[in-house]
């Protein structure tokens, strides 16, 4: 009988054994966070910071000591900013490279042709790109970080609204981007009480846009000019819209909230309004602003790791990195349902875009507030608002 009891006692032991060699080597698996990012071609200027923030974000987070005693691994692929490109990509990362969550996605092209791929794998996946089609309708496994288009030309018609500027003429890109900001900008301004008298558009490879906005500015009525775009195109426009004098007030999107814009458009941004995140301007945030040291912090640690300025679409992309993190954190594991579960019960999340809330009627969480109205004065950034 003791022989019969030792050998029971030795299988016992041995299965153990395993299975702790098993937890163990599970727990030393890093978790892989896939990302897909128009890291070069015409989208670069979104994609590139977004790619250097998560890269030193996954670093600064491994060196803390990792995520549930895990280490990260950025698993990336550069879609240049081609959908087809973004789909294959995001193929890759589920079927082969096996990644626990996406964050990526630098436009809404590239975005809303994975989204079906995302829903049918059900992997969580936090997109980086801006229009509102993305999470409306809420899809089970798609978030986003940004503000949507929506809410950008709800903060903007707002501000003309409290100029007395209610006649406004528009000017979009045909992209994805420029096409959801005006269909979202024709909509908000029917509900808002104000006129759309112009409406223009330029394709994405157009290199002058004197003629939409002659025609803009030859518009009985007109008080007030938007253009929705974003890329090269806005800086075109902003320049045109200089050398033909025109005294109207004029406003850009949230797609061109970057120091690169400014570069690209000199002398000719004087002037102009657009609604961005507080990134382009901290230390003009009061200090009772919860946002001040996240925003902060972010840019001086990436100024610094990469001596070029920050942009808030690598703003976005922090904000997602962190939220895959909490939503981990959250869930104690990596098991898809109970990350996606997590991601949508993130509540007061203070990030370097806004302050989060998300809930099973709202995967973006941010409100059109979490915008801030700039200006640019003496070629820089002036918080207005």
């Amino acid at each position: 009988m003791a022989k019969h009891f030792l050998r029971r006692l030795g299988v016992f032991v041995a299965v153990l054994v395993t299975s702790l060699f098993v937890v163990s080597a599970q727990a030393a698996e890093p978790i892989k966070i896939g990302t897909f990012l128009s890291a070069t071609g015409p989208a670069s200027f979104l994609g590139d910071p977004e790619l250097k923030t998560l890269q030193m974000y996954v670093e600064k987070i491994n060196k803390e000591g990792g995520v549930l005693g895990r280490q990260l691994e950025l698993v990336h692929y550069d879609d240049v900013g081609k959908p087809s490109n973004a789909r294959n990509f995001a193929g890759r990362l589920i079927r082969s490279d096996r990644v626990d969550i996406i964050v990526g996605g630098s436009t809404t092209g590239a975005t809303m042709a994975v989204a079906p791929l995302v829903e049918q794998a059900r992997i969580p996946f936090v997109s980086l790109a801006g229009a509102v089609v993305i999470v409306n309708p809420v899809k089970k496994w798609i978030f986003k970080t940004p503000q949507s288009d929506r809410m950008a030309a709800e903060r903007i018609l707002s501000d003309m609204k409290s100029r007395g500027l209610t006649k406004i003429g528009l000017i979009s890109g045909t992209g994805g981007f420029g096409a959801s900001g005006r269909k979202q900008t024709l909509e908000a301004a029917k509900k808002m009480g104000i006129d759309i008298v112009a409406d223009e558009t330029y394709g994405p490879s157009d290199s002058d846009m004197t003629a939409q906005l002659t025609n803009i500015r030859n518009t009985k009525g007109v008080q007030a000019v938007l253009n929705f775009g974003f890329g090269q195109g806005p800086a075109i426009v902003t320049k045109n819209y200089a050398a033909l004098d025109i005294k109207l007030p004029f406003y850009q999107s949230h797609g061109v909230a970057s120091d690169a814009f400014l570069k690209l458009a000199g002398q000719a941004a004087e002037g102009l309004r657009l609604p961005a995140s507080p990134l382009l301007v901290p230390d003009s945030l009061p200090a009772s602003d919860p946002q001040k040291s996240v925003v902060q912090t972010y840019k001086s640690e990436y100024e610094a790791r990469w001596n070029s300025s920050v942009s808030t679409f690598g703003g976005y992309a922090y904000d997602g990195l962190m939220m895959a993190v909490e939503a981990i954190k959250s869930a104690g594991s990596t098991d898809k349902a109970a990350v996606r579960a997590a991601l949508e019960k993130i509540k007061n999340h203070v990030g370097v875009t806004g302050i989060y809330n998300m809930s099973p009627t709202d995967h973006n969480g941010l409100t059109p507030a979490s915008f801030r109205m700039l200006e640019v004065k003496n070629g820089q950034w002036a918080l207005i608002d």
